[in-house]
């Protein structure tokens, strides 16, 4: 049987488990769908992550690409700028996935990575209609498409906290949009524009988000807003998707330790899969928390050095020598009130856990939605990307958090950790966080019921390309 909607996507778990969870939901609704995915960047267990995808999803297909770089092992340069051979990259993969989609019968559209936009290209030679899925939500799409139709002399680096209006977007300050917008205007920052760009060649846009999250970017975009006497394309609101919980695994001990707490009474601390800081904000950390008096578990990555850029983080690490890089005695005087465990923990099933009350978070935006589908209220300490946006929208726009601040300066102080702490955990406005982050749990699963916002949105895409649902 042919398929009838392929996926492209790439090797990065922020971007490759979202898409995979949209499939899940294609499939769901009787739709043959195909994830092709570009061994970018390559490594050695690209074949063992699709085996285990294929094995967890078993409606949905899967093809690994072979890789394909922009250029030879003789003409790398090891001082090339990541994201730049990022981009190369993926164009690179492109003949591999005409190719692919080529061998397969009834293909009726491509559905492309956000990242993966340069297969547009591939499309228009494939003839077929081309969407783009948007990993993130509804309000950063919205500045992204606006931002190609500013003025060409607008230079967000010199405007500080100088607040922009992005139709239908809570006010962010300059210094929150992603960091290659704020500096030079050199090749990083004109591929990032070309990324934007590429937005209004789709036929539609997919977000990874729902309606009553984010209503005034929804119906910004839907009106045209953000391009004023320009098409933009139809979006399709099909989240939240998020990660489900381990099938078949051995229990975290974080898991065990948290049945013996208290409801609601333990502050998650998690800076997502790829996000780290240097040791001595890893001792402020800990010295907040001891004072604050709550419960904590603690996922903690080796840190990153003190002037090490965005792109370091993305570097491997292995696990922390937690014992060196804590204060001396923090585990033994926190010891059963507090857990930390070296590199990772079950993200969705300790955010859904009901000893746990509160996630200082990173604001990446799978993360966000894993603690907005599980009702938890948030400490925003954004890193890097589009999270410092994220921010703003959880804490301004949501009402769902609040920031960690200090999160923009060199170190954010144990004093500001501890008072946050105590903030989310102790006081009214922490009470209502807490009522406003349950409401938001029960409208994002309402979304994704029958006849819910999401729901509905999937089927009218199905709808639009003339493949037959079941509900």
């Amino acid at each position: 049987m042919g398929s009838a909607v392929v996926l492209y996507t790439w090797m990065v778990r922020g971007h490759l488990h979202p898409m995979v969870q949209f499939a899940g939901r294609l499939a769901g609704h009787g739709a043959p769908v195909t994830v092709a995915i570009a061994d970018v960047p390559s490594s050695g267990d690209s074949l063992k992550t699709v085996a285990r995808l294929s094995d967890s999803y078993p409606s949905v297909s899967f093809h690994l690409l072979p890789p394909a770089t922009a250029r030879s092992s003789d003409e790398a340069d090891p001082d090339a700028d990541p994201f730049i051979t990022l981009i190369a990259d993926l164009r690179a993969s492109n003949p591999a996935l005409v190719a692919f989609v080529r061998s397969l019968p009834s293909v009726k559209a491509l559905v492309l990575d956000f990242f993966c936009g340069c297969a547009l290209d591939a499309a228009e030679e494939l003839g077929l209609p081309a969407y783009l899925f948007f990993t993130s939500g509804a309000s950063p799409l919205a500045a992204y498409l606006h931002i190609p139709v500013m003025r060409s002399d607008v230079s967000f680096g010199d405007m500080g906290r100088s607040l922009l209006h992005f139709p239908g977007v809570h006010p962010v300050p300059a210094s929150d949009l992603p960091e290659v917008l704020l500096g030079p205007r050199n090749e990083q920052y004109e591929a990032t524009i070309g990324l934007f760009e590429q937005l209004p060649r789709a036929k539609g846009i997919l977000a990874n988000t729902f309606e009553w999250l984010e209503p005034r970017a929804v119906k910004a975009i839907q009106e045209g807003s953000p391009r004023p006497g320009e098409p933009v394309p139809r979006l399709f609101c099909v989240g939240p998707l998020v990660g489900e919980e381990r099938r078949g695994e051995g229990k975290h001990e974080c898991l065990t330790w948290l049945d013996a707490q208290p409801a609601r009474s333990v502050v998650f601390l998690c800076f997502g899969s790829a996000s780290s800081v240097p040791a001595e904000q890893l001792r402020e950390i800990a010295v907040g928390l001891e004072r604050s008096g709550h419960a904590f578990l603690w996922a903690v990555r080796a840190p990153v050095a003190p002037d090490a850029d965005s792109t370091k983080r993305f570097e491997g690490r292995g696990e922390a020598a937690l014992e060196a890089l804590l204060p001396e005695g923090f585990l033994d005087r926190t010891r059963g009130r507090g857990l930390v465990v070296p590199t990772w923990a079950p993200q969705v099933e300790v955010l859904r856990h009901p000893a746990t009350g509160a996630f200082v978070t990173h604001c990446g935006w799978n993360s966000t939605l894993e603690a907005v589908t599980a009702g938890v209220p948030m400490v925003c300490w954004p890193m890097y990307a589009e999270q410092r946006l994220n921010k703003v929208f959880i804490a301004e726009g949501m009402g769902l958090g609040v920031v960690m601040e200090g999160y923009d300066q060199a170190m954010v102080k144990a004093e500001e950790v501890e008072a946050k702490v105590r903030l989310v955990m102790e006081s009214q406005q922490g009470e209502e966080l807490r009522e406003r982050t349950a409401m938001a749990k029960d409208r994002a699963a309402a979304a994704l019921e029958i006849g819910g916002s999401s729901t509905t949105a999937l089927v009218d895409f199905l709808n639009s390309l003339e493949i037959s649902t079941h509900d």
